[in-house]
């Protein structure tokens, strides 16, 4: 059973995260994508946060709304370097309730707060149960 209230349709849901070399180099040894962007500074001290790093700022949103996922599909437009501050933004696009669930679908956005620039778009669908 959710522990929080399933948001509206319409409603937008937001998180902030900077991303730090240690949360990089231990994704890397998660995932053993160990390519050089992800271990080597560049000339300013900064790495290359993995994509699928940055895309759990939407993950945990979904989290904390217990959503079991169905899909997820998330497009990458600029690299985001540790150090900067990215805004993620989910959007409910659908809440449709069922006997034993909440089928939901979701527009994502996360930008760097420094220039508003995208840096992913997508989106997930799921359920969550009653």
């Amino acid at each position: 059973m959710p522990t929080t209230d399933v948001p509206a349709e319409g409603e937008t849901i937001v998180r902030e995260r900077t991303f730090t070399r240690e949360e990089v180099q231990t994704f890397a040894d998660l995932s053993r994508d160990e390519q050089p962007i992800h271990t080597d500074p560049d000339d300013e001290g900064r790495l290359v946060v993995h994509g699928l790093l940055t895309a759990t700022l939407p993950t945990q949103i979904g989290g904390e709304l217990e959503v079991l996922a169905r899909s997820m599909e998330f497009d990458f437009l600029t690299p985001v370097y540790t150090g900067e501050t990215i805004r993620c933004e989910v959007t409910m696009t659908a809440v449709d309730a069922r006997e034993d669930r909440y089928d939901v679908e979701t527009d994502i956005v996360c930008r760097r707060v420094a220039d508003d620039s995208v840096v992913l778009r997508g989106g997930f669908e799921g359920l969550i149960w009653r």
